[in-house]
């Protein structure tokens, strides 16, 4: 051990080294404008690298030459810097998960020390329809940005496929068709980063400055190349100033939908204007200032695009939602999820009375088998008796919690239980009424606060809380819709995990689509027109453990706690 001095004497010296280095970047890196090219990293100075050396080891330099930028804006921007008060527990990377019980998540909840969903025995591998045919239990690998890491796998299904439609076999490449490909991706807002920075404790801090993800998250979406982006968490002021200018200037046009309230954050759908042109745009905002059930700020955008130069096709209603995070709101979660619904109904629906083909993307803060997951798989939830914090599956234990009410949302949202828009009560209420009504749903959300602090019990129904409601339990709706990936590894039954970071570890973002009938993704006995679309492919997804061989998210090459979606469809006459 070393005396009391000489150990004081060593912290002096690594806090003025720290202080140094800290001091040069502020003076030479974070005012430097991004748009006009990365910083000359060889011109580090020799005494700093030897600090760096120092303290992080050889293999873990803090600052290493970010990526060259894909696209470059087209007007002056700055860099947007980060919080230095951001408190850690340490620079040095984890080995593992911090795992603790005295921090709260962004609910306000204290996180278990295993939160990862387990496996349940509902996911099935998807089958062909030709029984002789098996489903292979490896593809075609091929190297992403992983650089030096856990490589995805490219799986492709093409060669599986046959049409078959009103009883015609044909090759699926013998029709007219168009193929395009889609992206899902949860960015992580700078915002939320900064206020949520204990979540990221396993990340040296310079990898979470914002001039240090920018460059990976845009030299990502120019490597993956999809014809769609679907984006979430894309702050406002990035989106304008540098991730807009990016794409643009890849060929793409960009829809942005900014959430409501004070959160500086919201949904982008960006699409290649060589490929599409746009019919539509549909913003959605959830938040209802007259109903005290939606009084959270997420949004959905909804886009209506025409394959260019394919008049024989069909149109693409493409959906990009991010819903409420908060585990014990499963309610605000289903009617956020039939408000959205509803929308993507009213812009899908065609003048024959069927809906075009439907790419439902986003970040749902719900689990696979969770009974909002089936509720969109399967078009049916019956909900008695359910509490509400089992909605999303993402409590383990969801004690103490109410019932969801019957209805779950009141009339005068203009929602049917099926998932559709109806005629509103409100025009033919009086003022007096509309606030009599909205004080006693306020009364009600009072209550359910106080049940959930005295813990009470499941035996608890709806009707006692909610005498007057009807009862009606069951939410459904029209679409026939599959999920891009199938949530488990076929050959190990280890979960797919599409977001992690020093709390947790598992899957809330998906793609679904229309499926056609003879899609292998396809819901089983599912009514879908032959003009549904066709899964060519996909990118695979990882394990925890994939993911903690990496140093977990984010780390050096990936610069969000999410991982992108990406996968191939055919659209067929």
């Amino acid at each position: 051990m070393l005396q009391r001095h000489l150990q004081n004497l060593g912290r002096s010296w690594v806090a003025h080294a720290e202080h140094q280095e800290s001091l040069y970047m502020n003076k030479h890196i974070f005012r430097y404008p991004w748009f006009s090219g990365p910083y000359n990293w060889a011109a580090y100075p020799p005494q700093l690298n030897w600090i760096s050396h120092t303290l992080f080891g050889p293999s873990n330099t803090p600052f290493q030459r970010p990526p060259s930028l894909p696209g470059q804006a087209t007007q002056a921007a700055w860099f947007h810097f980060s919080n230095f008060n951001m408190a850690s527990n340490g620079d040095e990377p984890a080995p593992k998960r911090v795992k603790s019980s005295s921090t709260e998540d962004r609910s306000g909840r204290k996180p278990s020390p295993n939160s990862s969903y387990s496996q349940t025995k509902d996911f099935t591998v998807p089958t062909l329809y030709d029984s002789q045919v098996s489903f292979p239990p490896t593809y075609p690998v091929t190297s992403t940005y992983f650089d030096g890491g856990v490589n995805r796998r490219w799986e492709d299904f093409s060669q599986f496929y046959a049409e078959r439609c009103e009883g015609e076999k044909r090759h699926l490449r013998t029709t007219e068709h168009f193929d395009f490909t889609v992206m899902s991706y949860n960015i992580l807002s700078q915002d939320l980063l900064e206020d949520n920075f204990y979540l990221y404790s396993h990340c040296r801090r310079p990898l979470l400055f914002w001039s240090y993800r920018l460059p990976n998250i845009l030299k990502e979406l120019k490597e993956m190349g999809a014809d769609i982006l679907c984006l979430q968490e894309v702050q406002e002021d990035h989106y304008r100033t540098q991730i807009k200018p990016s794409l643009e200037a890849l060929g793409y046009h960009c829809e942005y939908k900014t959430r409501t309230g004070t959160k500086p954050d919201g949904c982008a759908i960006c699409f290649r204007s060589s490929m599409f042109d746009l019919v539509m745009v549909k913003p959605v905002e959830y938040y209802r200032p007259d109903i005290a059930l939606l009084d959270r700020d997420n949004i959905a955008l909804v886009l209506l695009l025409r394959p260019k130069g394919q008049q024989d096709l069909s149109y693409i209603c493409v959906a990009n939602t991010h819903l409420l995070f908060n585990p014990k709101r499963g309610d605000i979660k289903l009617t956020q999820l039939a408000i959205l619904l509803a929308e993507i109904g009213g812009v899908a629906l065609l003048k024959d009375k069927q809906f075009c083909p439907i790419v439902l993307c986003g970040d749902f803060n719900s689990v696979p088998g969770s009974p909002l997951y089936r509720f969109i798989k399967e078009g049916m939830l019956n909900y008695k008796g359910m509490t509400i914090g089992k909605v999303s599956g993402q409590e383990k234990y969801p004690r103490g919690q109410r019932t969801l009410t019957r209805p779950i949302w009141p009339k005068r949202l203009g929602i049917s239980q099926s998932c559709t828009f109806e005629p509103t009560e409100g025009s033919e209420k009086t003022g007096e009424s509309l606030k009599e009504e909205t004080l006693k749903e306020e009364s009600i959300e009072n209550e359910t606060s106080e049940n959930l602090k005295e813990e009470s019990t499941e035996k608890e129904t709806s009707e006692t809380l909610i005498p007057n409601r009807k009862t009606e339990s069951s939410l459904q709706h029209h679409f026939s819709l599959s999920s891009v990936y199938s949530h488990f590894f076929p050959e190990t039954g280890v979960p797919e995990i599409t977001t992690s970071h020093s709390r947790t570890a598992l899957t809330v973002d998906y793609i679904f689509y229309s499926a056609a009938r003879n899609d292998i993704f396809a819901q089983s006995g599912a009514d879908v027109s032959c003009g549904g679309l066709h899964l060519l492919g996909r990118l695979s997804l990882l394990t925890e453990q994939d993911l903690w061989s990496i140093n977990g998210l984010p780390n050096e090459n990936n610069s969000s706690d999410h991982l992108s979606l990406l996968a191939k469809f055919r659209l067929v006459k």
